[in-house]
């Protein structure tokens, strides 16, 4: 979601920068429906109630095994704004002032709160999305691409009259990938102006969109019966000196809170201005910020001290991997990255996120949880294209296959460490020198890697028992609205 900004953000636990070329029209996309989706009395359609799921398209589902008569009908709620994404990928550096460079691949897909919502659909998740959609082509566009062509519940969205949709053009070049984006902040429902907004949008936080975070989600009231929904779990953005009560009602009625943060733009990194972090089972903050929440120099050391505030500290290496530490048990666990040719690594940290979530809810151990998540973010960032470059089932099967069948050799698997032990480097954080104490047994996600699969991502297997053959999934194009145009008579 955006409003998870930080110098960190961009590169995918073992992202290396690469080049590729877009898919031509039709290529790599899935079948298209040919109706849109019911979102909201605006739509002029029939909305069903909430928890009416529309056709699944992602199958598989990973918590079958759990599910029991009475459970929530939704598995995560999450809220925010829907942009439209425009990614340049295949650039060999950052563009030059006064100067013209040309990419070599465009992709075109929804953006902003879409990529957690897809991310989160893809691996099989019930999802409930409370969104503000333009009211142009592009809100038309992302509203069908996430309804009918993700499965994702947008019953509780709606499109705001005569809003048009936020925009962000991403440039993807050596790893890293930068954003320069347009949008108004979403009017609530009763106040949707019936003319198009003019003005200056408000002041942008550092490295967050408009809907990342609690600025420009959708007004709700949090008391009323169906919204926040119950759910098992819900995705927050956590925004320094803010309080939004959706995310205690959303606890005190049972779902599980994971929480990431927008960056303090105050520069005062104070913990005590992130007041509903008492209601979040887990925080997942990346280096930066967590060292700057903690003042410490370590991010090993900012995860101990921030598991001293909530249950569960998850702290992001970049494409060192991460760590994390359970203040309820004390066990402190670090996974590496995984190496890739990153061609795209636009809302790849989504991806992380919505994988530990994924993973949370089938009560996976942590460091299962912490492999998957960063597995999925390395599978993600080698397609074009925030919220459909998310790996479903089948590609998670087909790496696992890959992995399998390549040539192994020993590697240790992502441990565990009893409480008291420290199995960090203690000395001052530098990712550019930093050394992972299981570099020399890393998996490239596309040729399945070396031995180090058949340890660390072994629990894979029973999961996967089920999960059959490529499924057809949607991927960025570089435009929309293909076909739209008749031949002639």
């Amino acid at each position: 979601m955006r409003g998870r900004p930080g110098p960190e953000r961009g590169p995918v636990p073992g992202a290396e920068p690469g080049r590729g070329r877009e898919p031509e029209p039709g290529q790599a996309q899935g079948p298209v429906p040919e109706s849109e989706p019911d979102s909201g009395p605006e739509s002029g359609r029939s909305v069903p109630p909430h928890g009416t799921l529309p056709p699944q398209p992602h199958p598989f589902d990973p918590l079958a095994a759990l599910r029991a008569p009475g459970d929530p009908a939704c598995d995560v709620y999450l809220a925010g704004t829907v942009f439209l994404d425009i990614i340049f990928t295949g650039l060999d550096s950052a563009p030059v002032r006064g100067t013209e460079s040309w990419a070599r691949g465009m992709g075109s897909s929804p953006g902003g709160v879409a990529n957690m919502a897809t991310a989160l659909a893809r691996l099989g998740l019930r999802t409930s999305l409370a969104a503000a959609f333009g009211d142009d082509m592009y809100g038309d566009y992302c509203r069908e691409a996430l309804g009918m062509g993700e499965g994702i519940d947008l019953t509780l969205s709606h499109t705001v009259p005569g809003w048009h949709s936020p925009v962000t053009v991403s440039m993807a070049y050596e790893g890293e990938r930068t954003m320069v984006s347009h949008g108004h902040e979403a009017p609530p429902r009763e106040t949707a102006p019936s003319a198009p907004l003019t003005g200056p949008a408000p002041s942008p936080r550092r490295g967050e969109k408009p809907g990342g975070g609690a600025r420009g989600t959708p007004p709700i009231d949090p008391e009323a019966p169906g919204c926040p929904p119950a759910a098992r779990a819900c995705v927050a953005s956590l925004v320094p000196g803010e309080r939004q009560e959706w995310i205690a009602t959303a606890a005190r009625r049972g779902s599980r809170v994971f929480a990431c943060v927008a960056w303090d733009e105050t520069g005062r990194w104070d913990l005590g201005a992130l007041p509903d972090l008492e209601h979040c089972e887990a925080f997942l903050p990346n280096a930066e910020e967590a060292m700057r929440y903690t003042g410490t120099d370590c991010p090993r050391a900012a995860a101990r001290a921030l598991s001293e505030r909530v249950p569960l500290a998850v702290v992001t290496l970049g494409a060192r991997g991460c760590c994390a530490v359970d203040g309820r048990t004390g066990e402190a666990v670090e996974v590496p990255g995984i190496p890739v040719d990153a061609l795209d690594t636009t809302g790849a940290g989504d991806v992380f996120v919505a994988g530990f979530v994924m993973g949370s809810l089938a009560g996976w151990p942590l460091a299962d949880r912490l492999a998957f998540a960063g597995l999925t973010a390395a599978l993600s960032v080698q397609e074009f294209g925030g919220s459909l470059s998310a790996p479903g089932w089948s590609e998670i099967a087909a790496w696992r296959e890959h992995a399998r069948a390549s040539e192994r050799r020993p590697c240790p698997r992502a441990g565990t460490v009893p409480s008291g032990e420290s199995p960090y480097d203690e000395s001052p954080y530098d990712e550019s020198a930093y050394e992972s104490p299981y570099d020399g047994g890393h998996d490239r996600a596309h040729n399945g890697g070396d031995g180090g699969s058949r340890s660390r991502y072994a629990f894979l297997d029973a999961v996967l028992t089920g999960c059959h053959g490529p499924a057809p999934r949607r991927r960025a194009l570089p435009t929309i609205g293909f076909g739209r145009t008749a031949p002639e008579a």
